[in-house]
């Protein structure tokens, strides 16, 4: 979406706001929470063809697992926003050759997992229905796949998860929030209306869900991977994952981006994972 499309909606939804704040506050949500892409393509459906295929549920949604099957470590891998379990192509052939138990979900509204809207709290509880599952003692986490997995061990405590690895993830929900509203242009009628929602159907204001500070009560270990250069995700928040995450490894790479899909970076993840 063009940048002038972008601030052409969130002129539409300012205007709007002057006659209905929480009309074009709901609005705005319904945007923020809507991904426009992430299902499968032809070509994405080739790298998930080769697993055993099973669906779950939580609240009535179906959760899409993958699973390779082998006899080492059970490694669960979340993908991140506007993506789907085929991302993790670069590196699944290296854990098949560790023989590890892999298992994959599609994150909500994401693959062929069931829903139209995403956030993080839901797919952390999609993360805790497939983990209670197949109990891995590993858990990588892609962008918001790493904070919703943060969420996951934080709120349901699971202790067969030894450690985790966070690629690229939000540190805390305030900074993903105010880059939206920065680059839709929100006026505060928009941006006040899209804090109180939060805190109305979630219990909390937008300032609670820290993943950076949940760690703090996370025991597994933690290896946390962030580009200088990530244009999505600041390197700040690889900086304050690793100062609050007291268990806690930081590599930092520079020109790998958001993606950190360089196979450079796959021996030090199997490293992390063999100690």
């Amino acid at each position: 979406m063009s940048s002038f499309v972008i601030k052409s909606i969130g002129n539409a939804l300012n205007f709007t706001s002057l006659i209905s704040p929480k009309y074009a506050s709901k609005k705005a949500l319904n945007l923020f929470t809507s991904p426009r892409k992430g299902r499968y393509s032809e070509h994405q459906l080739k790298v998930i063809n080769s697993a055993s295929f099973e669906e779950l549920s939580y609240d009535n949604l179906n959760i899409a697992t993958y699973h390779w099957e082998g006899k080492n470590k059970t490694v669960l891998l979340a993908h991140g926003w506007e993506s789907n379990s085929s991302r993790w192509s670069y590196i699944l052939e290296a854990l098949k050759a560790q023989d590890y138990n892999i298992i994959a979900l599609d994150g909500p509204a994401h693959g062929k997992s069931g829903g139209k809207q995403f956030n993080a709290i839901l797919y952390s509880e999609f993360i805790n229905v497939v983990a209670k599952k197949f109990q891995p003692e590993v858990v990588i986490g892609h962008s918001v796949g790493g904070m919703a997995s943060v969420f996951c061990m934080y709120n349901h405590n699971l202790p067969f998860v030894k450690k985790m690895v966070l690629l690229g993830a939000p540190a805390h929900f305030t900074g993903v929030f105010s880059r939206y509203k920065s680059m839709m242009g929100y006026n505060k009628r928009i941006s006040n209306g899209l804090d109180n929602i939060v805190l109305n159907r979630f219990g909390n204001p937008v300032d609670y869900f820290s993943a950076a500070n949940f760690t703090k009560a996370i025991e597994a270990e933690g290896l946390i991977i962030h580009d200088k250069k990530d244009k999505i995700i600041p390197y700040e928040d690889g900086q304050l994952f690793a100062n609050r995450y007291k268990y806690s490894e930081l590599i930092t790479t520079s020109g790998f981006g958001h993606g950190l899909k360089d196979k450079s970076l796959t021996p030090k993840i199997i490293d992390f994972i063999n100690q």
